[in-house]
């Protein structure tokens, strides 16, 4: 009889699901849509009642509502006062006044949750802004892909092996690389959770301990980089701040309060799984530096396109999973669910601009995402591959120019410049991607535009999974140290000479 009483008193509370986590789940079940009538309204679970790409369906409904209604239950993992202050900053890339540099894992893995592998991610993020800010004389906007990105949309759900068909790798937070653990796994959704909230409390820890002091340039090391040329560049750049650092010192504007001994860092990912963002949308309180406060005449009068009415209790709707989401390429259908989604979010949003986006598509969607023209709460990535840049992104700066949006205009020129080695190899040619980023500068200045940023797949490691660079890597070294398992990035060296080509290009501007 005592073991029974004590058996019923450590039962732990069954959580309930929310009405909207309930429309997830019966989505991500049973793959049947409710209809939500004429209606437009916008709800966090709107999205269920539009078509979707890139979906997932799980076998056990049961597992979906415990994982889902657990995510409804946890903390944000992000706060509104940081999303603002980026939503803020990113405001000044979209007037020139500084320069966005995002970058990361292609598909971050759960294993990439420990200290040396986040460290060195860190280190190179504040290298190459510390070039950047040398180079362009503006502020440096650091967005990293981390804590949070453990899904990839795929071109095909399923993939051969040995034989016979399996479901495709489509992230940790969904399924495991090894064949054995292909089945999409809901509890992998409450697992990303905690590696992401992981993730970030080492990096805010990091920072907090003065990792990012700019006293101290050169214990950010090199690590693998061995180029002669580039670490003479880059002491070269250090020596000037440290004479710099030293005469502030002298003449006593070297404060504590001076900003000198940290930065900050924001988090990023592909909403891809909206019913993991849905989870974590929480209606919470503005800050007082929210745009609606501080620049009144970008925020609304009245309902548009069925966004939220403008607040009257003080707060709006976050996607506490992240600071920074995008869209990508393969989901930006104008009526689906990405789009459904993204638009009632208080988050400065990216969209992926691939080949196939027209200039009357890019509008539209700007239209929906931004209906208030907030400047700098939509981030343009394009990624059209060093071939189409010159055709495409001339008539996409002059459409959005007349729209009245003004965004921020960020290369990616990883994404358009993948190919496959003959053995089948997924590599990128490093000479691609600095033309990519070199025709972006030059055509925006030729618009009387100006390129606001960079998004990049690298990692800190001396990996060898992108072919040429200085060190000349060839396809026949790929093998040496090919880690990724999805897209090839770039490695220290080949991410710091990008930085230095963007830099010597506002050099040569005269930091324009």
């Amino acid at each position: 009889m005592a073991e029974k009483i004590l058996d019923e008193a450590i039962e732990p509370p069954k959580l309930k699901l929310s009405k909207s986590g309930e429309a997830a789940a019966d989505l991500k079940v049973n793959e049947t849509q409710k209809s939500n009538g004429s209606s437009t309204e916008w709800t966090p679970s709107s999205w269920t009642t539009k078509p979707i790409k890139q979906d997932v369906i799980y076998d056990d409904r049961g597992a979906v509502n415990k994982a889902l209604a657990k995510l409804e239950r946890l903390p944000p993992i992000v706060t509104p006062t940081e999303i603002i202050r980026l939503r803020n900053s990113l405001r000044d890339v979209a007037l020139g006044k500084a320069f966005l540099l995002q970058g990361g894992d292609c598909a971050e893995l759960f294993d990439y949750c420990e200290d040396n592998a986040i460290d060195s991610k860190i280190k190179l993020l504040l290298q190459m802004s510390l070039v950047l800010i040398y180079g362009a004389y503006k502020p440096v906007v650091r967005i990293a892909r981390m804590a949070g990105q453990f899904a990839k949309p795929r071109s095909s759900p399923t993939e051969m092996y040995e034989g016979r068909e399996i479901p495709s790798f489509r992230g940790d937070i969904l399924n495991g690389y090894d064949v054995k653990e292909r089945t999409p796994d809901p509890a992998r959704l409450v697992s990303a959770y905690f590696h992401s909230a992981t993730t970030l409390n080492y990096i805010r820890a990091s920072l907090a301990s003065g990792i990012a002091d700019l006293h101290a340039p050169l214990e950010w090391e090199l690590g693998h980089v061995k180029d002669e040329k580039i670490k003479a560049q880059y002491i070269r750049i250090v020596d000037n701040i440290t004479d710099s650092l030293r005469f502030m010192k002298t003449v006593g504007a070297d404060s504590p309060s001076s900003g000198l001994e940290s930065v900050d860092l924001y988090t990023s990912h592909e909403g891809l799984l909206l019913e993991y963002e849905q989870s974590l949308t929480r209606r919470l309180r503005h800050p007082p530096s929210h745009p609606s406060l501080q620049h009144p005449s970008t925020s609304p009068s009245s309902q548009l396109n069925g966004r939220p009415e403008p607040s009257t209790d003080g707060k709006g709707w976050y996607n506490t999973s992240a600071h920074f989401l995008w869209i990508g390429d393969r989901t930006r259908q104008l009526t689906g669910a990405h789009v459904e989604y993204f638009r009632g979010l208080e988050n400065p949003i990216g969209i992926k601009v691939g080949p196939t986006m027209t200039s009357g598509e890019l509008v539209s969607l700007l239209d929906i995402l931004n209906p208030t023209k907030s400047i700098g709460k939509i981030t343009l990535i394009t990624r059209y591959g060093e071939h189409k840049i010159t055709s495409l992104l001339p008539s996409h700066i002059r459409a959005v120019r007349e729209s009245g949006h003004i965004v921020v205009w960020q290369c990616d020129p990883m994404h358009g410049n993948t190919k496959s080695t003959p053995s089948g190899v997924k590599t990128r040619q490093f000479s691609s991607i600095l033309s990519e980023v070199g025709s972006a500068l030059r055509i925006h200045r030729e618009e009387g535009s100006f390129l606001g940023g960079v998004h990049l797949e690298l990692t800190g490691e001396a990996v060898t999974e992108c072919v040429g660079g200085s060190e000349g890597l060839t396809e026949g070294d790929l093998g040496v140290n090919y880690t990724t398992y999805c897209d090839p990035r770039l490695n220290e060296k080949q991410a710091l000479e990008l930085a230095f080509l963007v830099a010597g290009h506002y050099r040569e501007e005269g930091g324009r």
